[in-house]
């Protein structure tokens, strides 16, 4: 893994690491050139189809470090299936909505795509309809998306993806137990990434059984 001290000017540039062209012209569009460290240490190996461990704070980028390679490995359009292939959790309602909005800015270029937050506290009524058109990425909060499988109205047997975000914050929050079934009720073969601020020993844990 890079240091995260390494010079800006020392590290590969976006346009050297493989990405799609979709997704090179969505980050030219917003003017990112160089990747931060933990995106310059994560892309690669992800892109690369290997689970990730990555230990990152809070506006270190790290959003970008999982939905740029999701995006440039992602099939689109009619033959990719109303499922999603892609699941995020994420602790709160606010960095769901944030997740999924980051999501939707590096998609720019790819017509077709869909992106849905769901979280608790917003009607059930949007968020089928949603996903009764099909969407390619869930970003959710671990209880609605429980509810969600258990009702039958998100099905991730195409699942190619299974991101856990801010993972030590769902610990503090007490939603570790609903993780791990989230985990256990995703296919096998899906590639993981999970991101932590810190490293307790529950997400140790899931990092060794699932990763």
């Amino acid at each position: 893994m890079s240091s995260p001290n390494t010079p800006e000017n020392d590290r590969t540039p976006f346009a050297a690491m493989g990405l799609s062209d979709a997704v090179m012209t969505a980050l030219t569009d917003v003017g990112y050139e160089t990747p931060s460290p933990i995106q310059e240490a994560t892309i690669g190996p992800l892109l690369a189809g290997r689970d990730v461990l990555g230990q990152a704070q809070t506006g270190t980028g790290k959003t970008a470090a999982f939905a740029l390679p999701i995006l440039s490995t992602m099939r689109f359009g009619k033959d990719a299936g109303k499922e999603p292939r892609a699941l995020v959790l994420a602790p709160t309602r606010e960095l769901a909505i944030q997740v999924a909005e980051a999501f939707q800015r590096y998609a720019s270029h790819m017509p077709g795509f869909h992106v849905l937050p769901i979280y608790g506290g917003q009607g059930y009524g949007p968020q089928l309809a949603a996903l009764k058109r099909g969407v390619d990425v869930v970003v959710g909060t671990p209880g609605r998306v429980i509810d969600h499988l258990k009702r039958g109205t998100l099905k991730l047997d195409s699942l190619e993806w299974l991101v856990l975000d801010e993972a030590d914050e769902m610990l503090r929050m007490g939603f570790i137990d609903d993780v791990e079934w989230v985990f256990e009720n995703t296919p096998p073969e899906r590639q993981v990434a999970l991101f932590s601020a810190t490293m307790p020993g529950a997400i140790r844990r899931i990092a060794k059984t699932h990763l």
